[in-house]
């Protein structure tokens, strides 16, 4: 890129910035607006999580194709697309009548976004000089670190004030000053040739697609049971297979050098981040379910009560970034799944009865221990990959942490609608005309054993089993943290180092 005057960085600084705030927020945004959604498009809590994952899993696939479509395409003409096309999905996302449509246009979505991140900061390296690109791109990573802070709270105002409609149309103001201001002040690159590993991009791309559909849809077909997950499954195995032996075995340029995985800090730190996901992102869908549908919060309010995390997230990773160069990488990873797991295991002692503060203390936990473990994280990935792999690194531990957010939703949810249906049926199976106690409890309700008194028992009942549901969420979480910690022992210890915690969170 050719140098850039000061005024003009300022305008590019706020296109790509206002183009990146609004993919990131569109990874929280509408968690809270969930359960708005499923009751107005006809679809269960379980299916409704479908609109996360197929944003999360259209980004996963197109990710590995950013550095493709920059050389062949420019790197100003590909954010012009990214951006316009980010913007009419939302649209259409806004206006979408029904759960497939919906899913298919987030999918679209999130095609669209995948690259916005990683060219947006580019641009911001490119276009700052040396002096000043450390402030720079510390102002872009607080941009892209508050917009999940604020993505609960702005959703739920959205939705109880307007509608969750408008969780995505407030995408199309922002970006379309994004695009108009990219336009007149982003400089363009050269046109390269490049040469794409389609089948390397088609094999891994059927592998993730086929792998999420199962788990998505596992639980309503019976799982193994089903002729279609088993094809799922076979298909989801084969494809991968055929992504490794085209990646190992066969010359040409691959869609990712998977020599880097000889990196054994770099390999165990992508599997961490992997199994990260189901803690992290599977939380974080929980949540807003929890305060919304069983404790009966008002969507705002249920924002609100969000926030802590965000902020103690935001704090941590500050931290973080001041004190790296006196604690070790690996001993803050290992502070922060202690933290984590302390915040789920808090959350296995909620009742229907407990005030919204009660999760605050477990949220400002799961908090400091999320901004602990991802900036320490990427720091460890990367510590010891040579620099010509640096890319090839860059780009498979971002997918890495797409795939891990999008199964780890799909993870939690199903675990979660089959522990209510197992806890209904047990707990149904100890009410009876016979028993004392179901006749002594409708009296404290004031009811009789008839259908009105029945009717408010199920209703009791119901909400026990979901909450029972979600303490058992909870508790598989806390595990999978414990779980992690014999992976840290497998990674080499780094030297303390100063950190740029903008460039690490976004790795």
């Amino acid at each position: 890129m050719t140098e850039v005057d000061g005024g003009k960085r300022i305008w590019i600084s706020v296109a790509v910035m206002a183009a990146t705030v609004m993919q990131v927020l569109d990874t929280t945004i509408m968690n809270v607006a969930l359960p708005h959604m499923a009751g107005e498009l006809g679809a269960t809590l379980d299916s409704i999580t479908w609109v996360l994952t197929s944003y999360l899993m259209g980004s996963a696939v197109l990710m590995p194709m950013t550095g493709f479509f920059t050389d062949r395409l420019g790197r100003k003409r590909y954010l012009l697309v990214s951006i316009a096309g980010f913007v009419v999905t939302s649209a259409l996302c806004g206006i979408a009548t029904s759960l497939p449509e919906i899913v298919i246009f987030r999918l679209a979505q999130g095609v669209f976004g995948a690259s916005l991140v990683p060219l947006s900061q580019a641009i911001m390296v490119e276009t700052f000089p040396i002096e000043s690109r450390g402030k720079a791109m510390a102002i872009w990573g607080m941009g892209v670190m508050v917009a999940p802070i604020m993505g609960p709270t702005v959703g739920g105002y959205l939705t109880e004030m307007i509608s969750w409609r408008w969780t995505f149309y407030i995408n199309i103001p922002v970006g379309i000053i994004s695009f108009l201001l990219a336009a007149r002040f982003v400089p363009d690159t050269e046109l390269r040739e490049r040469r794409m590993d389609w089948t390397g991009f088609l094999t891994l791309a059927i592998a993730i697609a086929s792998f999420q559909l199962m788990l998505d849809r596992g639980a309503d077909e019976d799982w193994f049971e089903s002729n279609m997950i088993v094809g799922m499954a076979i298909s989801a195995v084969v494809a991968f297979a055929a992504f490794l032996y085209k990646s190992l075995m066969v010359e040409g340029q691959p869609l990712f050098d998977l020599n880097v995985l000889k990196d054994r800090n770099f390999a165990v730190s992508c599997m961490i981040m992997l199994c990260t996901g189901f803690g992290v992102y599977g939380g974080q869908l929980l949540l807003p379910l929890l305060l919304e549908n069983v404790l009966g919060f008002p969507t705002l309010a249920a924002g609100l009560y969000l926030m802590p995390r965000g902020i103690a997230t935001f704090v941590s990773m500050m931290l973080v970034g001041r004190f790296s160069n006196k604690f070790s990488p690996r001993s803050m990873v290992f502070a922060g799944m202690i933290l984590s797991f302390l915040g789920a295991l808090e959350m296995t002692r909620l009742t229907p009865q407990a005030p919204g503060t009660v999760i605050w203390i477990p949220m400002i936990l799961q908090g400091f221990g999320m901004g602990l473990i991802f900036i320490p994280l990427s720091s460890l990935a990367f510590a010891t990959i040579p620099g010509r792999l640096a890319s090839e690194a860059a780009g498979l531990y971002s997918l890495m942490r797409s795939v891990g957010s999008s199964v780890g939703i799909s993870i939690a949810s199903t675990y979660l609608n089959y522990n209510a249906r197992l806890n209904w049926a047990e707990m149904r199976d100890d009410i009876n005309l016979y028993s004392g106690p179901t006749r002594d409890y409708l009296t404290t309700l004031g009811q009789q054993l008839d259908a009105t008194g029945l009717a408010a028992l199920a209703q009791v009942v119901e909400q026990q089993a979901m909450v029972k549901a979600f303490i058992n969420d909870f508790v598989l979480i806390a595990a999978s943290f414990v779980a992690m910690l014999p992976l840290l022992l497998l990674i080499r210890a780094v030297r303390p180092q100063k950190a740029d915690p903008a460039h690490a969170a976004m790795e």
